[in-house]
């Protein structure tokens, strides 16, 4: 839930060349053949529900793909050693994110087959539309290397120096049972059930080989991601993420999300990092503070979402504004102070931020916030460091608890129907 938070859409099957011949706001419209797809723009305001993303390209879909309403999110854990089951299940796991992108149901016979067997789909998405369905995979630190430092799939040499589990922030309240794991799938989509049929039938394809660790699901994209869209709000009312890059920004995409040629390891090229945290707000307190007090924790007005130093939502924050009193118009330990590039050396992440309400607690208080998600090129240089002084110095922290955390390597995309998920590590391993 951070200022400096960026999301921006980025499809296809060339970083530069599909936005060139289709423009940045490209999208397909399900129902059109592979050679005659209908490529309309997104100012022609397609039905969310006919939406369809490519799953191969170089890159994976889900990251800066323009946000969907929903999101079911699952972290595994492995329950093999065999590197040959591992690389088993991220081959099916590819051919049938493949297929349900697209709006097709899993396997050859789908929901029909052997009449005395299972049907190889669950079948509860047979009839909807592909709702904008995207599917990203990750892969944990544990992946590489366990806790006790085993090499499980020969995959140690090649672990991303950037990617390891988060250090333990201040104010830090984690639960271990929703936190880390070896894998993930993000499954995002503009039909909730579509999105947990997508999780669903991979955690089944899985079955022998991983299990789900923890889940969540979330609602409500709390980012901007289009110029022609209002900026969602989070459940404190708040507008968020004002200031998310657009698609048109490669240069800070290439800067500050993708990985680059330069940077290791070599299989991870065209991929990026991701950071989860699990944000509980105390929906309670924060619902019996003054506006005055919720506007200065933010430093920013909630009607409007424009910085406290006046103009509109847009407008730049001055951070040298002065009061009559002779106080910052925006108080230094506001969200937006802390959380600001300004205040953090430039450094900035993307985020595709969901709100989520998970009932209520034994005392029966909502049990709800933000299911943060960051993308990164560097997690130790860009989200470590800001997530620090915001856990320090932040005037929010007194209406939230950081209760989850994660952190997983996004590799490249599948480049096309020959691949799967992951191969360029196992290549590098082999």
């Amino acid at each position: 839930m951070t200022e400096s938070d960026q999301t921006s859409p980025k499809q296809g099957y060339s970083r530069r060349a599909l936005l060139g011949a289709f423009g940045a706001g490209a999208v397909v419209v399900a129902g059109a053949g592979a050679a005659g797809a209908a490529i309309i723009t997104r100012e022609q305001s397609p039905d969310p529900a006919s939406l369809t993303y490519p799953f191969y390209g170089p890159t994976q879909q889900g990251v800066t793909t323009p946000m969907q309403d929903t999101l079911h999110f699952a972290s595994l854990d492995m329950t093999t050693d065999s590197r040959e089951a591992l690389i088993a299940m991220l081959k099916s796991w590819t051919l049938a994110a493949a297929a349900m992108t697209q709006g097709q149901p899993v396997g050859r016979f789908g929901t029909e087959g052997i009449y005395d067997a299972p049907p190889s789909d669950t079948g509860e998405a047979l009839g909807l539309p592909p709702s904008g369905l995207t599917i990203t995979f990750g892969f944990g630190p544990t992946l590489f290397r366990t806790a006790d430092g085993i090499d499980r799939f020969g995959l140690a040499s090649q672990q991303p120096a950037t990617l390891h589990k988060l250090p333990r922030f201040p104010r830090d309240t984690l639960n271990p049972a929703i936190s880390n794991g070896d894998l993930c799938i993000q499954a995002c989509a503009n039909n909730p059930q579509v999105a947990v049929h997508a999780v669903r039938n991979l955690v089944r394809l899985a079955f022998g080989t991983a299990t789900v660790r923890w889940s969540q699901n979330g609602f409500g994209k709390s980012s901007l991601t289009t110029t022609d869209e209002a900026t969602p709000r989070n459940l404190m009312g708040f507008k968020d993420g004002t200031n998310n890059i657009k698609g048109d920004d490669s240069a800070e995409l290439e800067a500050q999300v993708w990985v680059q040629p330069q940077d290791n390891p070599k299989w991870m090229d065209d991929g990026t990092y991701m950071a989860v945290r699990k944000v509980r707000m105390t929906i309670e307190t924060w619902d019996r503070t003054s506006l005055r007090e919720q506007e200065l924790v933010f430093g920013r007005t909630k009607l409007e979402g424009a910085p406290m130093s006046g103009g509109n939502e847009f407008t730049d924050p001055d951070f040298k504004a002065v009061g009559r009193e002779g106080l910052p118009l925006i108080a230094v330990d506001s969200h937006v102070a802390i959380a600001h590039p300004d205040n953090n050396d430039g450094a900035r992440v993307l985020r595709r931020g969901y709100n989520y309400t998970d009932s209520s607690d034994a005392l029966g208080r909502l049990d709800a916030g933000l299911f943060y998600l960051a993308f990164a090129r560097n997690l130790q240089t860009q989200f470590i460091p800001m997530q620090m002084r915001l856990s320090q110095n932040d005037r929010m922290n007194e209406y939230v608890r950081y209760i989850g955390d994660a952190t997983f390597a996004i590799p490249p995309g599948v480049p096309n129907d020959n691949g799967y998920i992951g191969e360029p590590l196992f290549t590098a391993t082999a």
